[in-house]
C-alpha cells in the first residue's frame, strides 16, 4: 500500500498591525530575539532568549516575519540598561542590552553553529578584555541639515545620521576629541564641504583626517591647522576626488606591539581593538609555534602586524599583500626594526602567483583575509602544501566554506577560538588551527 505522506506544518503569516504576546526562545547573530507563533518564526529587534514580550508585526514573508518590540512582560535575567544613550537609533552597537558574559556566550554559540560541520569535538577557545573603551579608529558620518551639522554614525536600518554626543566603544582620548571636534563644526562653514571625518589613535597620539567633497581656502585650512595644535592632534586633508590622503613621510602613523614599532598610512588598516591585537598575536605565536626550521608564508599580511613577530622565532617570513603602498610599509618596518629575514610580496591573492620567492619549501601559512575569504588562493595553498594553516577570519561563514575545502584537500582542524574583537557588536572574529594529515 502506498503510505500518505505526513502532513506538514504550515506557516501562517501573522497579520500585519495587531500588537501580540511572544514567547522569545533564541537570539539571532544580529541580536533580534526568535520567537515562533503558529509555527511561523518572528525576529523581534530588541528582545532577548528567556522573554515574554509584546510586539508588532511590521513585515510578513513566507519563511518568516518581522517585528517591533512594544513592551517587555518578562524580562531575561541578561537584560542590562545600554551604556549609550543613543543605543535604541545608533547602528553602531546591537548588543548593549545584552550582559557583557552573555554577549560572548551568545557569539560562541553562533560561531559553533557555523562552523558544526567543522569542530564537533574541538572545544571552542575565547578571547576578550573589556567591553568598552576599546576602538582606536572610527568613521564618522556628517551632513548639514536646515543648517544644523549632523555628526555620528548611521542609524539601524537606514541611512539616516544619528547625531551623537558620546560613543562609549571608542577610546577615551577619541571622545575627548569627538566632543571638541563636534563643538568646532557646529560653529564653523568646514561640515558641508566635508564627506566624512576619520578618527585614529595610536603609539603616535591622536589624529583626524578630514575627507573634503569641496575645495576648502587656504585660510580655512589654517584655522583647522590652529584647532589641531590647540586638541593636541595631528590634522590629515584628503582632497576631492582622491582616494587617499597625501602624507609626508614624518607625518606617517605607528603603533608599538611589542618590541616591534610599525608605520603605516593613517588609512591603512590596522586592527581597531588594541589590546585584543595584543592577544590575538601572542595566540597565534602560541598555535603556530614557528621555529628557526620554518618558512612561513603571511598572506594578506598588510604593514607586517603578524609579519614582522614571527620572522622573530622563524627561519624567514614572506609576506603578500595587494596595495603595493603597504608593501613599501611592510618592507620599512623590517628595515626599521632590524629584521632581515623577511621578504614582502605586492600581489592580487585572487589569482594565482608566480614568484621565485614561492620556490622556498613553505612550512607553515597564516592568512588573515577580507570578508570575501581566500577561496580562490586556496588551490595554491594546497599545491604549496605547509604542515600546518593558522586562519584568522572576521567572516565565519567564508571561513567554515574555506575550511571545509582544505580539510576535504586532506587538513584536519587542530584548535578553533573566538576573539571578541568589537564588544556590544554582533562582529565575530575568529582563529582556526588546521594540520597536514600525516
Amino acid at each position: 500500500m502506498r503510505r500518505r505522506a505526513p502532513r506538514r506544518s504550515v506557516n501562517v503569516a501573522q497579520p500585519i498591525g495587531p500588537v501580540q504576546t511572544f514567547a522569545v526562545d533564541g537570539l539571532t547573530h544580529e541580536a533580534k530575539g526568535v520567537a515562533r507563533l503558529q509555527g511561523k518564526v518572528t525576529f523581534i529587534e530588541g528582545a532577548l532568549p528567556g522573554e515574554t514580550v509584546t510586539a508588532q508585526v511590521t513585515k510578513t514573508g513566507r519563511r518568516f516575519d518581522e517585528a517591533a518590540l512594544t513592551a517587555i512582560i518578562s524580562p531575561s535575567p541578561y537584560r542590562v540598561e545600554p551604556a549609550c544613550e543613543h543605543f535604541s537609533t545608533c547602528g553602531g552597537c546591537s548588543y548593549q542590552h545584552l550582559a557583557d558574559e552573555k554577549q560572548l556566550s551568545s557569539k560562541a554559540d553562533w560561531l559553533r553553529g557555523q562552523l558544526r560541520h567543522l569542530i564537533s569535538t574541538q572545544t571552542l577557545e575565547c578571547l576578550s578584555d573589556k567591553s568598552t573603551g576599546y576602538r582606536r579608529r572610527a568613521r564618522i558620518a556628517i551632513e548639514v541639515k536646515k543648517g544644523q551639522v549632523m555628526f555620528g554614525f548611521r542609524s539601524k536600518a537606514s541611512s539616516d545620521i544619528v547625531s551623537i554626543d558620546r560613543c562609549v566603544v571608542l577610546t577615551n582620548s577619541l571622545q575627548t576629541t569627538f566632543r571638541s571636534l563636534k563643538q568646532a563644526l557646529s560653529i564653523n562653514d568646514l561640515a558641508s564641504a566635508l564627506g566624512h571625518v576619520e578618527l585614529l589613535e595610536d603609539t603616535k597620539g591622536v589624529s583626524v583626517l578630514f575627507r573634503l567633497t569641496a575645495a576648502v581656502s587656504e585660510e580655512r585650512q589654517h584655522e583647522w591647522e590652529e584647532w589641531a595644535k590647540q586638541e593636541q592632534v595631528t590634522l590629515y586633508w584628503q582632497a576631492p576626488k582622491a582616494s587617499k590622503a597625501d602624507v609626508v613621510a614624518e607625518k606617517m602613523r605607528y603603533y608599538d606591539l611589542g618590541r616591534f614599532r610599525l608605520r603605516y598610512h593613517p588609512q591603512d588598516f590596522i586592527q581597531v581593538n588594541d589590546i585584543m591585537n595584543q592577544k590575538m598575536l601572542a595566540q597565534a605565536m602560541d598555535w603556530l609555534d614557528p621555529t628557526q626550521q620554518d618558512v612561513v608564508l603571511d598572506l594578506f599580511c598588510g604593514v607586517g602586524n603578524f609579519s614582522l613577530p614571527l620572522a622573530q622565532q622563524a627561519q624567514s617570513v614572506i609576506g603578500v599583500e595587494v596595495q603595493e603602498s603597504m608593501v613599501e610599509a611592510a618592507r620599512e618596518n623590517a628595515r626599521i626594526n632590524g629584521l632581515d629575514n623577511l621578504s614582502f610580496v605586492a600581489a592580487d591573492l585572487t589569482k594565482p602567483i608566480e614568484n621565485e620567492l614561492f620556490h622556498h619549501a613553505i612550512t607553515k601559512v597564516l592568512l588573515d583575509p577580507p570578508r570575501a575569504g581566500a577561496f580562490e588562493f586556496l588551490d595554491s595553498i594546497i599545491k604549496i602544501a605547509p604542515r600546518q594553516i593558522l586562519y584568522v577570519s572576521c567572516n565565519a561563514s567564508t571561513l567554515a566554506r574555506d575550511a571545509e575545502y582544505l580539510v576535504a584537500k586532506g587538513y584536519q582542524v587542530l584548535r578553533v577560538g573566538l576573539m571578541d574583537m568589537f564588544p556590544q557588536t554582533s562582529h565575530v572574529e575568529s582563529m582556526m588551527l588546521l594540520q597536514k594529515k600525516k
